[in-house]
C-alpha cells in the first residue's frame, strides 16, 4: 500500500515538499517518479503498467506545472485513484482548467494544496488500513486543538 507521486518534471519536486512531510508524519509509504505525458508518454505507460500489475493498493498523486496532461493520462490508464495537484508557477497564470476539464470517463480528483493532496491520498488508503485511520484521527485532533489554542490566545489578547 503506497502513494506514487508522479512529477511532470524535476521542476515540480520542490512544490510537493509539504506532501512528502505529511506522508512521512503519517507513516505512509510513497515513491517518487518523474514522467511527462508530453515528452515521455511511452515510458509513462510502461511505468503505469508495472504499478498496476504489482497488486498493491495505490493512490497516484500527480504534481505538474503548466498544462496538465499527466493527470488525465494517468487516470485514463489505471484503476486506482488519481489526485492531481497542479503546481502554481511564479509569473505564469495558474492553469487550473487543464486539471479540472477532463474528457468523459477520466476523473482525477483535484486538490491544489500539496499537503491537502497528501491528506486525501492518506484518507483513501485508510479505508483499508485501520492503523492509518487511527493516525489520521489523531492528526486531525491535533489540528482542532491548534485552532482551540489559537482562539484561547485571541480571547486573552494574544498575550
Amino acid at each position: 500500500m503506497k502513494v506514487v507521486i508522479l512529477y511532470g518534471s524535476k521542476a515540480d519536486v520542490e512544490f510537493a515538499e509539504p506532501a512528502r512531510v505529511l506522508l512521512k508524519e503519517l507513516g505512509v509509504k510513497f515513491e517518487e517518479r518523474v514522467a511527462s505525458a508530453h515528452k515521455t508518454p511511452d515510458r509513462l505507460l510502461r511505468m503505469l503498467e508495472e504499478y498496476e500489475r504489482s497488486g498493491e493498493e495505490l493512490v497516484y498523486l500527480t504534481v505538474v506545472g503548466r498544462s496538465n496532461a499527466l493527470s488525465g493520462m494517468v487516470d485514463a490508464q489505471v484503476r486506482h485513484p488519481v489526485i492531481s495537484c497542479p503546481v502554481k508557477v511564479e509569473n505564469f497564470p495558474f492553469d487550473i482548467f487543464s486539471s479540472l476539464r477532463m474528457p468523459r470517463g477520466v476523473a482525477p480528483l483535484v486538490v491544489a494544496d500539496p499537503e491537502g493532496a497528501a491528506l486525501a491520498a492518506a484518507k483513501i488508503l485508510s479505508l483499508v488500513d485501520r492503523g492509518l485511520a487511527e493516525k489520521l484521527s489523531s492528526w486531525q485532533r491535533k489540528r482542532r486543538e491548534e485552532v482551540l489554542s489559537a482562539d484561547e490566545a485571541a480571547v486573552r489578547g494574544w498575550r
